[in-house]
């Protein structure tokens, strides 16, 4: 059982930082300059690492609740 909440653990963070990556370099393509004040390059740098944190988590817990309701359906037979 403990086996089983280690490996759900390793999962979890693994997915969470590899969605965070893939989802920090695609926002790395998208110009925002028109969106921030000039001289505010810290501000939006935060602003867009707490993005990429919220969009890259959000997707990540997609991915393993799609994981998890796939592996439930063995009970509906």
């Amino acid at each position: 059982m403990e086996q089983y909440f280690a490996e759900e653990a390793i999962l979890s963070m693994t997915s969470h930082l590899i969605f965070i990556i893939i989802t920090w370099r695609v926002l790395q393509s998208v110009n925002f300059d028109a969106f921030f004040r000039k001289n505010r390059v810290f501000e939006a740098r935060a602003l867009l690492i707490m993005v990429t944190i919220a969009l890259g988590t959000t997707v990540s817990n997609f991915f393993l609740d799609f994981i998890k309701w796939s592996n439930s359906l063995v009970y509906l037979f």
